[in-house]
């Protein structure tokens, strides 16, 4: 059917969907520096994934053994991300709507429905037709399939905070993977913003 107008981003709807339904999540909206990353994931039906939950309560080994058996067992898994520029220009917010956007858009399946964590949605507007959706506070801690993006979304920006280190060796990147810790507003100190820092935000300003 063709996408309404007057959707409301904001809202929360409530569905029982007949399709597969995809769980998103994002990870990195609080660093000061690097992309914000969104995941998709569409379960397979009776997969059984042990340890799912929010990504941040799990040792990076976890995370990093739950992606593999994720992505291996999955029906369609997609990641995505907002880089730096965009999150200055759109800011941080409107950025993680355009990852999550992205990150739907490149599932092999295209859900019937999605579940997504937070109080909003992104738009779900995919070729004329609305895509049902249901923003879930605490849905990373409940949903099986949102814990699974969160998961991936969190393994995928750690590695790509990892290989920037080897780029921007002063930051300590692989450290603390771009949040505003002591030792990364000292290196911002020492060394001022590099392509990777977020210029919209109030630590990099004062350091640039």
């Amino acid at each position: 059917m063709p996408c309404s107008s007057s959707q409301n981003m904001q809202s929360k709807r409530l569905f029982q969907a007949e399709g597969p339904v995809a769980g998103v999540d994002e990870a990195g909206r609080g660093p000061l520096a690097g992309p914000v990353v969104a995941a998709a994931v569409i379960l397979a039906p009776g997969q059984d994934i042990g340890d799912l939950r929010d990504s941040k309560k799990l040792t990076a080994a976890s995370r990093e053994r739950l992606a593999v058996e994720i992505r291996s067992g999955s029906l369609a898994w997609s990641v995505a991300w907002a880089d730096r520029a965009e999150i200055d220009a759109l800011n941080i917010l409107h950025a993680t709507m355009l990852a999550m956007r992205r990150a739907i858009m490149g599932l092999a399946i295209m859900p019937q429905a999605v579940q997504v964590d937070g109080n909003r949605l992104p738009n779900l507007c995919f070729r004329q037709r609305d895509i049902e959706g249901d923003a879930i506070v605490g849905g990373d801690a409940r949903i099986p399939a949102i814990s699974a993006a969160s998961i991936l979304a969190k393994s995928a920006r750690d590695c790509i905070m990892v290989q920037m280190d080897a780029l921007y060796p002063n930051y300590a990147f692989a450290q603390h993977k771009g949040y505003g810790t002591e030792m990364h507003r000292e290196r911002l100190a020492e060394h001022g913003p590099c392509v990777l820092h977020r210029r919209s935000f109030a630590p990099v300003r004062a350091a640039s």
